[in-house]
């Protein structure tokens, strides 16, 4: 019986060790074809500064900042970005206390972007004449890239205290559902969403301690784009315009009420 024991357990334990070598392996292959698939590019065509809305509306200056969510990769119109979108929504005054606003936006955010290079983009975003609330969304190459949740909050927490401290409000876009995005297969698509539920987590400690406002875009968004293939372009990992309004509608509110508190004639 102790032999039979004996060679019960080094059969499990190889078994084991060979099913948690051909996971690391199968991770591995599934890492270098995510890397290396075609995804979609920013339009060089897309300036994402416009102005939006009745000129007699009082001013409200919108910047985003962060990766190619803040720059609309994905679609190649501005009206179809994420914040063209909010910026239509906030110039019809839709959910906005006290009426339609004459929106002047404007995009800082880099395709690509960790939240490291935060710091870079809000030294731009305050160059000239402030902008009056800035949006960020960041998180999701933090995550792809297995960085440390806490790490990528304090650089994000940091860039909020840097903005708010210049007299702007703030509203941070969490880590997105990356175990909606269909570019990545299984299981690796699971380990990056589990990461970015931590890393979104994080981002949500920092950025309410240094004073701006939290919009889980992961749980509000996630089960949309889970259910429908159609909220993401064509590389199965950037937002659609059907996307990007999703996004926009779960900021309305915060964005609306960050607006709200500053009125220029």
């Amino acid at each position: 019986m102790t032999g039979t024991s004996g060679r019960i357990v080094r059969a499990g334990t190889f078994a084991l060790v060979a099913s948690a070598v051909g996971g690391v392996v199968l991770l591995a292959g599934e890492a270098v074809l995510a890397r290396t698939r075609r995804y979609a590019e920013p339009e060089l065509g897309l300036a994402l500064r416009s102005t939006v809305g009745r000129v007699d509306a009082p001013l409200l200056r919108l910047v985003l900042l962060g990766d190619s969510a803040a720059l609309g990769v994905g679609v190649d119109r501005v009206g179809d970005t994420v914040g063209g979108q909010l910026a239509r929504l906030l110039a019809e005054g839709v959910g906005t206390p006290g009426g339609g606003r004459q929106v002047r936006l404007s995009s800082v955010g880099v395709s690509g972007s960790r939240s490291t290079d935060l710091a870079t983009q809000v030294a731009r975003a305050l160059l000239g004449e402030h902008p009056d609330v800035a949006v960020i969304l960041v998180g999701a190459n933090d995550a792809t890239g297995l960085r440390r949740p806490g790490d990528a909050a304090a650089h994000l927490g940091a860039a909020v205290r840097r903005l708010r401290a210049a007299g702007v409000r703030v509203v941070v876009g969490t880590c997105p559902d990356l175990g909606a995005v269909r570019a990545i297969a299984p299981p690796l698509r699971q380990l990056v969403g589990y990461v970015g539920r931590l890393t979104a987590r994080a981002q949500a400690d920092a950025v309410l301690e240094a004073g701006g406002a939290v919009v889980d875009l992961a749980a509000e968004t996630g089960p949309v784009f889970r259910a429908d293939a159609g909220t993401l372009c064509h590389d199965g990992y950037h937002p659609s315009a059907d996307g990007y309004r999703v996004w926009a509608h779960a900021l309305l509110p915060a964005v609306a009420t960050a607006a709200a508190a500053t009125r220029h004639g």
